[in-house]
């Protein structure tokens, strides 16, 4: 792949972990207000709602940094047992996996547009429009489509992954090793 491709996509996950960031720290700051409104004794509407949005922000845009960077649980030890034919179950996961997150983030966008169009809003007391929470599921999801098509392609051209696994798949140390360091 392109270095500038490479840099530009690897720029739109990290940007994806960045906004991912923000929205956990929008929810502690949510919980904070709330907490704070209950002591000083007056309402906070819809912080449970914004809460949610939030977590949801910060899981949709976080799929795709997490995949980038190894965090998400793979069939490492599957893949391992198939020795020379590796690269062939890759191919597959990396296949299923896109079309299915291809999948996905079609029908996150489809369904966040029907909810647009039909001006639906929360049933909370703030009465949001559904379809800004919403947005941020389908651009994560869409994002997350991206980083799979990108990992399959990457796979196909170079025979590895894009994914920067740092360390978080290491073979298990054996039980010898453990009791070594405790000293037993």
């Amino acid at each position: 792949m392109p270095p500038k491709i490479r840099r530009a996509l690897d720029a739109l996950y990290t940007a994806c972990g960045a906004i991912a960031a923000v929205a956990i720290m929008a929810i502690v700051a949510i919980i904070l207000t709330q907490v704070a409104a209950r002591y000083f004794g007056f309402a906070f509407r819809g912080g449970a709602q914004y809460a949610g949005y939030a977590m949801a922000t910060a899981s949709f845009f976080g799929f795709a940094y997490a995949l980038q960077h190894g965090a998400h649980i793979r069939v490492s030890l599957l893949l391992s047992v198939l020795g020379r034919h590796r690269f062939w179950g890759e191919v597959w996961c990396y296949g299923f996996s896109m079309v299915v997150a291809i999948w996905f983030a079609y029908h996150a966008c489809l369904f966040t547009w029907q909810t647009y169009k039909f001006k639906d809003v929360s049933q909370g007391l703030d009465a949001t429009p559904l379809w800004i929470p919403q947005m941020a599921m389908a651009i994560g999801a869409v994002v997350f489509a991206i980083a799979f098509i990108d990992n399959f392609i990457t796979l196909l051209l170079t025979g590895k992954s894009a994914i920067n696994e740092g360390g978080l798949e290491e073979p298990a140390p054996a039980v010898a090793d453990i009791h070594a360091k405790r000293g037993n």
